[in-house]
């Protein structure tokens, strides 16, 4: 019943944002380096690698320039239309083509590059791979400007790996344990809310959220 629900909407999804995706593509295609879709490997439903779609927000190669995996501030990688489609998040919409191959629901845990799975040990990636990842998450919600946090920094990685990775962890665990239809509903509400109103915060809204450390909000201060 789940998998009919995510491929239903993602169906009326494609068809209603059509317009929108194909003028981001023939955009894509002459600006920048002419690359439309990104396809970068993630860690999906039971720690199995697949490769997640995106529009291309920055140059060629950049996992292997400069600070790797992590966008800093003023990433010289990001390209100028890149920029926009990373605040808007419209890079991610072509996550929903990974919802027909089955590698993505609408909800779940947020799916990392094997660099960031690492980061959660073995025993801890196989409870958040015990269930299948999504488009968006509790993960995705709350830490949704998640490089306001580290991009700064630099010890970007370290804070990522001590602070920020064991605190995701935290939040995927506790969608798993209380996962329910209704709440897989009310994150795809506030995500869509958190896009239009990027100052929204969602702790008023779901019982017992893990709180943000407190390390991670001395260093968003500091910005």
């Amino acid at each position: 019943m789940q998998r009919l629900f995510d491929v239903s909407i993602a169906v009326i999804a494609l068809g209603v944002l059509s317009p929108l995706l194909f003028l981001v593509a023939f955009c894509l295609r002459f600006s920048g380096e002419g690359e439309i879709f990104y396809r970068q490997e993630r860690i999906g439903y039971k720690t199995k690698k697949f490769r997640v779609f995106k529009f291309a927000t920055m140059v060629k190669n950049s996992p292997n320039i400069g600070s790797g995996t992590l966008t800093m501030v003023n990433d010289t990688r990001i390209l100028p239309l890149g920029k926009v489609l990373r605040k808007t998040k419209i890079n991610e919409l072509p996550q929903l083509l990974n919802i027909f191959f089955g590698d993505l629901g609408l909800v779940g845990p947020r799916p990392l590059v094997p660099e960031g799975e690492s980061h959660y040990g073995k025993k801890n990636s196989e409870i958040i791979r015990s269930v299948r990842p999504g488009i968006t998450g509790i993960g995705s919600l709350v830490l949704r400007d998640e490089e306001a946090f580290y991009a700064h920094r630099s010890d970007a990685h370290h804070f990522y790996k001590n602070i920020i990775s064991p605190y995701k962890f935290t939040l995927e665990e506790w969608y798993i344990e209380h996962r329910t239809f209704f709440l897989d509903i009310k994150i795809m509400i506030f995500t869509a809310i958190a896009i239009v109103w990027p100052d929204f915060s969602p702790w008023r809204y779901f019982r017992d959220l893990p709180k943000i450390p407190e390390e991670m909000l001395d260093s968003k201060a500091q910005l």
